[in-house]
């Protein structure tokens, strides 16, 4: 145990080693105006007391609210194996496994999650996970950069805004050029693509089903961009990858996605997982980390960690991003919810969240003042327009148990009556009657 100075003699003996008059001279260089005049705390409870005390103060939190809520983040049902297997003790401990002697059972976790990543998107090669959806998308805007040696990138709107708001914020201080490009009734504009996109272009960001739900096939796009020597970059919502045309499919050079709906809890926002695959020709410029399998002196199946790109590894001036707070328990949560699923499951999964929702877009369709876009088809996830603000009206279905989807007017300039609905497996009939019900009494 450190020693810990507790009484004045104590003090003026730590602070004459050290060779400072008083304990505020330790705090000179913190200005004034941001030092707080002590925390201010209430007298201590028991643990009873304190337990008691939180209890009431979660409470107040409306923790019981029917979800149609989407934007990137949804309510799917996670089994009891997830949280089971994924608190057994050989997983404690979630510090990268350098030493391959002692870390088979998490480098074969890791390496299975990666060749399930690969699976789901169709493409060649996957790492062993990334913070969240819009960090691993402000990583693969970097990995094209490096990939190219060009600067800007194209980023159509579609593409989630808080993603887009990351990576402005990320790019910041960096030589980074951004053109957005704006949708076209909720769909990505071609036309406008294709004249922006030139020889400077390092790549262009998509996203599939975009912000709005709208579903497309960016096969034309993605061979428009390689005819430019540009990369097609692509952020997906896994789950839909049950159902709909996998980005490697389509051509993607880089996929990137949030896997918070691959078994991971809402948790008021986190802890996430970003995943990220890439082609096999581009994952010397990959962030992170990636395990391998090989065979050991004796022959025998074994884990490594095959590609490790990091300052620690190789020259600082090479290296790419250190993700060096290991996501391995949350890869870990996506891998066996994927193996609970299996290949029929995932597929089975993505059609109920696909029927169902199409029900919600009968039943809210029907209310007079509603209208449900069709401009495109959707996965589980849809834009409605309303006869009046979609804040208030939100507001006011919290209120009656409902939280009804997300205003797009707080990232829309003149959508402020338009609203996403998001319908997961988990959605009753009952429940979306319930929700056009109180939306009708509403409006």
């Amino acid at each position: 145990m450190p020693y810990i100075p507790t009484t004045d003699r104590d003090r003026a003996a730590m602070l004459e080693a050290i060779g400072v008059p008083d304990i505020e001279a330790l705090f000179a260089d913190i200005p004034e105006s941001v030092r707080i005049d002590g925390l201010k705390l209430p007298p201590g409870r028991s643990e009873a007391d304190v337990y008691e005390h939180m209890h009431r103060l979660s409470h107040r939190n409306a923790h019981d609210l029917i979800p149609f809520l989407g934007g990137g983040y949804y309510d799917h049902f996670i089994p009891a194996c997830v949280d089971e297997l994924a608190a057994r003790s050989e997983f404690y401990t979630a510090y990268t496994p350098y030493q391959p002697e002692a870390s088979q059972g998490t480098l074969q976790a890791i390496f299975e999650y990666q060749s399930a990543i690969c699976r789901i998107t169709d493409m060649e090669v996957a790492n062993a996970s990334m913070y969240d959806g819009g960090t691993a998308l402000y990583e693969a805007a970097m990995m094209a950069i490096r990939l190219t040696g060009r600067r800007k990138i194209l980023l159509d709107s579609g593409v989630n805004p808080i993603y887009r708001n990351i990576l402005h914020s990320y790019t910041g201080n960096l030589a980074v050029q951004f053109e957005e490009i704006p949708v076209v009734h909720g769909q990505s504009d071609r036309e406008r693509i294709t004249r922006a996109m030139d020889d400077k272009t390092a790549a262009i960001i998509l996203q599939n089903p975009n912000f709005f739900g709208a579903v497309d096939d960016f096969t034309d796009v993605i061979e428009l961009a390689h005819q430019k020597g540009c990369l097609a970059v692509m952020s997906v919502y896994p789950v839909s990858l049950g159902l709909l045309k996998p980005p490697g499919r389509m051509g993607a050079d880089i996929v990137t996605g949030e896997g918070q709906s691959l078994g991971l809890p809402l948790s008021f926002g986190g802890p996430y997982l970003g995943f990220m695959a890439s082609r096999m020709a581009h994952v010397r410029k990959m962030p992170g980390r990636i395990v391998g399998e090989t065979k050991d002196a004796a022959g025998r199946r074994g884990f490594v960690l095959t590609l490790q790109a990091r300052e620690q590894h190789i020259r600082r001036e090479k290296a790419m991003s250190n993700i060096c707070s290991n996501e391995a328990l949350c890869a870990l949560r996506a891998l066996i919810y994927l193996s609970w699923l299996g290949r029929h499951g995932f597929r089975d999964l993505a059609h109920i969240c696909a029927r169902k929702a199409e029900y919600a877009k009968t039943r809210l369709g029907a209310i007079p003042g509603v209208e449900v876009k069709k401009n495109a088809p959707t996965f589980n996830e849809f834009t409605i327009e309303l006869p009046c603000d979609a804040s208030g009206v939100v507001s006011r279905l919290v209120d009656r148990g409902i939280a009804a989807g997300f205003p797009l007017g707080r990232y829309y300039k003149g959508m402020d009556n338009y609203l996403l609905v998001a319908v997961t497996e988990k959605r009753t009939r009952e429940q979306i009657g319930l929700f056009a019900e109180a939306l009708e009494g509403v409006l």
